[in-house]
């Protein structure tokens, strides 16, 4: 710890009503602590700021005195970009209030709120957000990224029902960014992540979701990978907006659904979710005709415990490692490349998911937000390392990566979600925006970051 921070802790607890945390304090390892144990960082101080106020008097502080900020919110980020060694790290954790206003079908949420609070409250009137999948992750590091999930066909990115923000930029500035306020500021945050400031409350436009869904998980041997992904090939770009089907690659779960003999055995699955009962029911009896699965469950589920179906093997403590890409379409080179890797994974926790982004997701345009990648109708592909403990990891991250190299040719260029990465790849986060939009988000950074304060992020550097 510098000199600097050990002696601003305490002129940093008199400044801001939160709590400011230090090496020497018992709740230091709690506060310093992300979803991704294989993060394991010591910042100088944590500032626990409880409102606005608080975010301005740390954020300035940071800056005054020369140390390295990053900003917690859910610390979901699978590169831990949450917390820095011996720097700042400004945690809005205390800053998760929800208002929902049932009539104009808005929500304001404070940027450290988690997405099982938002369903949680917007769920009370019949309503949702698009947001992910993983109910621990924070609102604000999966928004200001995109924000993928089970809705994004139908009502988009969660990024693109993002109204407005409040943000708290590098000099201390309390923003508001829309259409009719800093609209530079406000197509940069949806999509150029955390580079732009603290943003400490969001608000959603909300659309009317049954409290009640259809749920099915169809899993598969491993032996029928290539079968399973070539019937989803010609299933899942025909499927009405009313029902979501996300493809994986994974290890059949210990559930009670599941006969015993299958469990933790490496497989395929199609998780298919249903906002219409009928048109749900169609769709599965189609897969079940075509190609019957070897494990099959079916039932209607609360839309908030559908948000919840992977938290478990997806929870905190386990030693992760991810990266990301485009497809297409699934090609018969790209089933090859696909099912020869996944044959080699050693975790039964780590997994690939296709997510399929068009409907909603496509009839935004390109350069109407910072998203990076593309609008056009395409797989988002997500090749994930998880292992329980901290050997297992490095054969894992190597599988990760050799799958990644090898699907390249099959890809939509070397860029990715900016949500997917695992590293700070400045060449990557380039191509994913593409040579005009990043020059764009340039543009933007130099004006409100200039001296790129905001950096713990998929950067975007100042001019």
């Amino acid at each position: 710890m510098t000199q600097t921070a050990d002696s601003g802790i305490d002129e940093l607890r008199t400044t801001i009503e939160g709590v400011v945390v230090g090496p020497q304090d018992a709740a230091y390892d709690d506060a310093r602590r992300v979803w991704n144990a294989a993060i394991d960082r010591r910042p100088a101080l944590v500032a626990q700021c409880v409102n606005v106020a608080d975010v301005q008097a740390a954020v300035l502080f940071g800056v005054r005195n020369g140390l390295e900020i990053s900003i917690r919110g859910g610390a979901h980020s699978m590169s831990g970009a949450a917390v820095v060694d011996d720097g700042l790290m400004i945690d809005v954790r205390a800053m998760n209030q929800i208002t929902v206003d049932p009539e104009a079908k808005r929500a304001l949420v404070g940027g450290g709120a988690l997405l099982s609070e938002l369903d949680a409250a917007t769920a009370e009137y019949g309503l949702a957000a698009p947001a992910g999948m993983i109910s621990h992750t924070g609102v604000a590091g999966l928004t200001l990224g995109g924000g993928m999930g089970y809705l994004t066909r139908k009502f988009g990115l969660s990024l693109d029902n993002v109204l407005s923000v409040q943000i708290v930029t590098a000099d201390g500035r309390v923003l508001r960014a829309a259409a009719d306020e800093n609209p530079e500021l406000y197509w940069a945050v949806r999509g150029g992540g955390g580079n732009f400031g603290v943003v400490t409350e969001f608000e959603f436009q909300l659309h009317e979701v049954a409290p009640i869904v259809q749920y099915g998980l169809l899993w598969w041997d491993l032996d029928q990978g290539a079968d399973v992904l070539r019937f989803a090939r010609d299933l899942v770009p025909t499927l009405p907006r009313d029902v979501t089907i996300i493809i994986g690659a994974l290890n059949a779960p210990p559930a009670p659904f599941v006969p015993a003999e299958h469990h933790l055995k490496p497989g395929y699955a199609l998780v298919v979710v249903g906002f219409d009962a009928e048109k749900f029911e169609q769709i599965v009896g189609q897969v079940r005709t075509a190609l019957p699965p070897t494990v099959e469950f079916t039932t209607p589920m609360p839309f908030t415990e559908v948000q919840k179906s992977i938290d478990e093997p997806n929870a905190w403590g386990h030693f992760c490692y991810d990266k990301g890409t485009y497809i297409e379409d699934l090609t018969d080179e790209a089933i090859e490349v696909i099912t020869d890797h996944v044959a080699r994974k050693v975790s039964p926790l780590s997994n690939t998911l296709f997510y399929r982004l068009d409907g909603a997701y496509s009839e935004i345009g390109d350069d109407d937000t910072a998203f990076g990648g593309g609008r056009s109708p395409r797989y988002a592909v997500f090749v994930v390392a998880i292992s329980p403990d901290a050997e297992g990891l490095p054969t894992e991250r190597d599988w990760v990566r050799a799958f990644w190299d090898e699907l390249q040719p099959h890809t939509l260029g070397n860029g990715s979600y900016i949500n997917a990465m695992a590293e700070f790849d400045a060449d990557r986060v380039k191509a994913s925006y593409g040579v005009q939009k990043y020059a764009r988000l340039q543009e933007i950074k130099t004006a409100y970051d200039p001296d790129n304060v905001f950096h713990r992020n998929m950067n975007i550097k100042p001019l």
